[in-house]
């Protein structure tokens, strides 16, 4: 086989694999946006950035490979290589690690909230406490205020008689 043929296969399997990375790497946009939700907003500003990243790495590739060459069959190579990993691996792969990372922060969070018990019920004991002294003394602050006012009107009254 001629060089230039090797050269153009090795090109077009390079271009396969990218399109693999590419969809590989926006799988990953696809578990964070499972695990936690997104504004319309942030999913296009994340996209945005994404594929301009995307746009940098085919450019280098080509500038790499093919001379800054945009040659058709390295796009449909990006293209199937995309498209085979995504009916293929991709569906199980994001549920799988969706899956998993949602386990263990569920462990990690059960962990912490056992830990973390012992302090919680002391917050909650100091709250309650803290709440029903403010109450209490709500209530004789105003019984006070109220005694007050009517020794002032009182006393008011007095001074307005001399």
């Amino acid at each position: 086989m001629s060089q230039n043929i090797i050269n153009e296969v090795t090109f077009l399997l390079h271009s396969f694999l990218l399109g693999i990375a590419i969809t590989f790497a926006y799988d990953g946009f696809l578990v964070l946006r499972r695990l936690v939700s997104h504004s319309l907003f942030l999913i296009s500003l994340e996209d945005m950035f994404f594929w301009i990243a995307c746009a940098i790495g085919v450019f280098y590739m080509l500038y790499e490979e093919n001379n800054g060459i945009l040659r058709w069959f390295a796009v449909f190579g990006a293209a199937i290589g995309m498209l085979v990993y995504k009916k293929s691996v991709s569906p199980l792969l994001i549920n799988i690690l969706t899956t998993v990372i949602r386990r263990i922060f569920h462990l990690i969070f059960g962990v912490l909230r056992f830990v973390l018990r012992p302090v919680c019920f002391l917050g909650k004991k100091l709250c309650s406490f803290s709440g029903s002294s403010y109450r209490k003394g709500k209530k004789a602050g105003k019984y006070f205020k109220n005694k007050l006012t009517g020794k002032l009107k009182l006393l008011k009254i007095t001074l307005s008689k001399h």
